[in-house]
């Protein structure tokens, strides 16, 4: 691929071209090579209503809401086909101006007149999409939308005035192919970069379950032994007094320890007001009451970073008084083996999205332990498995660049 200059006078040329194709891009109304779609579903052709994530593009309702929002009637409902398209005008994350998608997954589907749908009259499909993919549009739609008047997400986008809308594309059937096939090696590779991402995922949580479900046994055979949290911890009673120590911690159940700010992109524990913080060490363990997700009796996470940190007092923060391997227990308390005595004694208490911990109950919580030299292969094996996932991650993440990048540089 070459790259060119993106302006030649009048003339305009993407950033990153094949060197094979010279000719400058032509800017269109979008009404010059699409049709609006109004056909209804009156005959009920389809009893499969849509939604469209920005995400995940043509979506069932039922699949993507756990229910279904539309009406039990959806006579009213565009029919659309495969290989039509729709304008979202809600707006989310990344997608401010919304979003726009082609219909692959289902042959039809009824959606809300809320959108906008339409079809193309020429150009190669997988390149239309790709172009709407880049989100290069969103120059255009930003000039004739605004907030709509009922507060629920959705942008005031004028139909005639979206179909009126002025994009720049080739028209060269090669090079639009080019394009094409070059974006869907990449979403392949992806693709494929995430299916094995989630396949060591798999993996990681399949392995610590065996180790400390099914081989955490208390018995004289196994060889492991059983002990109280309060039996091989102290809390911790450091308090940050004086207000010298800046650096906010908090405990998530994804990324463990880290500092407030990278974690929230800002701090929000109050200027001024942190002196009743504790303050953790490298090898303190912090436990965070609130439920998640991954974490559905909160996250137990050891503080691995150099700087002293401070914590919201609303954490329990432990030392270490034994001598047992840290980097096991760290992978025991992201394990699911001591939930099950939460569940027996715990109790939600006010807020339904924390644990009501005591202290007779936190130090209560069991501790299932083998001999040293198995707590160090077990935190080795689990290490590793970790190490690889990180290097996966990167990857995964890189490839997610590479794409943004040349969608940024192969369109206009």
């Amino acid at each position: 691929m070459a790259k060119l200059s993106s302006s030649n006078g009048i003339e305009k040329f993407p950033k990153l071209r094949f060197p094979e194709f010279k000719e400058p891009w032509k800017q269109v109304k979008l009404s010059d090579f699409t049709e609006r779609i109004v056909r209804k579903n009156k005959n009920n052709e389809t009893d499969l209503p849509l939604t469209i994530s920005s995400k995940d593009g043509f979506v069932d309702q039922i699949s993507f809401f756990n229910k279904t929002v539309a009406s039990k009637d959806i006579s009213n409902y565009y029919l659309l086909r495969n290989g039509e398209f729709a304008y979202n005008k809600s707006y989310s994350v990344g997608y401010d101006f919304g979003s726009i998608k082609r219909l692959e997954r289902y042959p039809m589907g009824a959606l809300s007149t809320l959108y906008i749908c339409f079809t193309l009259t020429k150009h190669n499909g997988d390149y239309i999409k790709t172009y709407f993919d880049s989100l290069k549009w969103y120059k255009e739609i930003y000039m004739i939308s605004a907030e709509g008047a009922r507060n629920h997400g959705l942008l005031n986008v004028p139909t005639d005035e979206f179909f009126d809308t002025y994009h720049y594309i080739t028209d060269n059937p090669d090079e639009q192919q080019k394009i094409a096939a070059f974006m869907n090696l990449i979403d392949k590779r992806i693709q494929k970069q995430q299916q094995l991402l989630e396949n060591i995922k798999k993996y990681k949580r399949g392995v610590i379950q065996h180790i400390f479900r099914s081989h955490a046994k208390t018995d004289e055979k196994s060889k492991w032994t059983y002990v109280r949290l309060g039996d091989i911890f102290k809390k911790v009673s450091r308090r940050n007094s004086n207000g010298e120590i800046k650096n906010v911690i908090t405990n998530s159940a994804e990324y463990g320890l880290i500092p407030q700010r990278d974690f929230f992109d800002k701090d929000i524990a109050v200027d001024g007001n942190t002196t009743n913080y504790y303050v953790i060490e490298y090898g303190d363990f912090v436990y965070n009451p609130r439920k998640s997700r991954t974490a559905p009796y909160g996250p137990c996470n050891r503080y691995t970073l150099r700087d002293k940190g401070i914590i919201s007092p609303l954490y329990t923060c432990l030392v270490l008084q034994s001598d047992i391997n840290p980097s096991y227990l760290a992978w025991y308390f992201k394990s699911d083996a001591w939930y099950r005595y939460i569940y027996d004694n715990g109790s939600q208490g006010v807020r339904h999205d924390r644990v009501s911990m005591t202290d007779d109950l936190l130090m209560s919580i069991p501790v299932i332990l083998p001999n040293k030299k198995r707590q160090q292969k077990i935190a080795d094996m689990l290490d590793m498995i970790e190490s690889k996932l990180h290097m996966v991650q990167q990857e995964y993440e890189f490839l997610l660049q590479i794409k943004d990048g040349c969608m940024q540089q192969l369109f206009i």
